[in-house]
């Protein structure tokens, strides 16, 4: 997601009501001033919804492994008295709303969107086993040669419940080689091994960082053709 706000923009849709007015839908400096707020007409709408948020994410809404310093900075809150201010912004809204749903895994998942999720009565499930039991995944890796799968940035979030390692520990009990493309690389080839990844390649290493930013679709085929190179029969 592009938001930090905590998942109120998502209550607000859904009818929650704030004073004062618009601090919902304001992002972190409007719901630094919320000073009430009434969640029962979005949870009245929802009446007899299930709702489950799938998300590979499981960090909590605040402090430092939550949304706002773990992932801020990849939506403009980079110097840390932005991330303070807004860190500060979420706990004020979440004393009003429940401070406990706010350490609940996955809370600050989708710029806290799981807590919004979270508040309405919803549930969160691992967003790879989702997916890959609603598409039969286990049983396409054990046809294949080859997996492949992918990431923005390769580090230690993408080995904590995200498809690179989901995809990973699918291939290992196949065995089936598994390997990895992203635009950059920052774990190293003992621990790709150890996570049951047999190689990772970073765009920015083949083809340049000017290169790989600009024109990214047309970056990630040279490097996909020159890793085929290496893995074909």
């Amino acid at each position: 997601s592009g938001t930090n706000d905590g998942g109120a923009g998502l209550l607000a849709a859904l009818g929650a009501v704030a004073k004062p007015d618009g601090a919902l839908t304001g992002g972190p400096d409007a719901l630094a001033g919320l000073t009430a707020l009434d969640l029962a007409p979005a949870k009245a709408r929802l009446t007899g919804v299930e709702l489950v948020a799938a998300s590979d994410v499981d960090n909590p809404l605040l402090g430092l492994r939550g949304a706002t310093n773990v992932f801020g900075a990849q939506k403009g809150l980079v110097d840390d008295g932005a991330k303070l201010a807004a860190d500060a912004a979420l706990t004020t809204f979440a004393e009003l709303a429940d401070r406990r749903v706010a350490d609940h895994r996955g809370a600050g998942a989708a710029g806290g969107l799981g807590y919004g999720v979270l508040l309405l009565g919803g549930v969160r499930e691992p967003g790879f086993d989702t997916v890959a039991h609603a598409v039969g995944l286990p049983g396409l890796v054990a046809g294949v040669d080859l997996v492949i799968t992918g990431e923005g940035k390769l580090d230690w979030q993408s080995m904590s419940g995200k498809v690179v390692s989901g995809l990973a520990a699918l291939a290992g009990p196949a065995l089936r080689p598994c390997i990895a493309f992203a635009g950059a690389v920052q774990v190293g080839n003992r621990e790709l091994r150890a996570n049951g990844i047999e190689a990772a390649y970073a765009m920015v290493d083949v083809v340049g960082t000017e290169e790989s930013f600009g024109r990214p679709r047309e970056s990630l085929a040279a490097v996909a053709e020159r890793v085929a190179k290496t893995w074909s029969r």
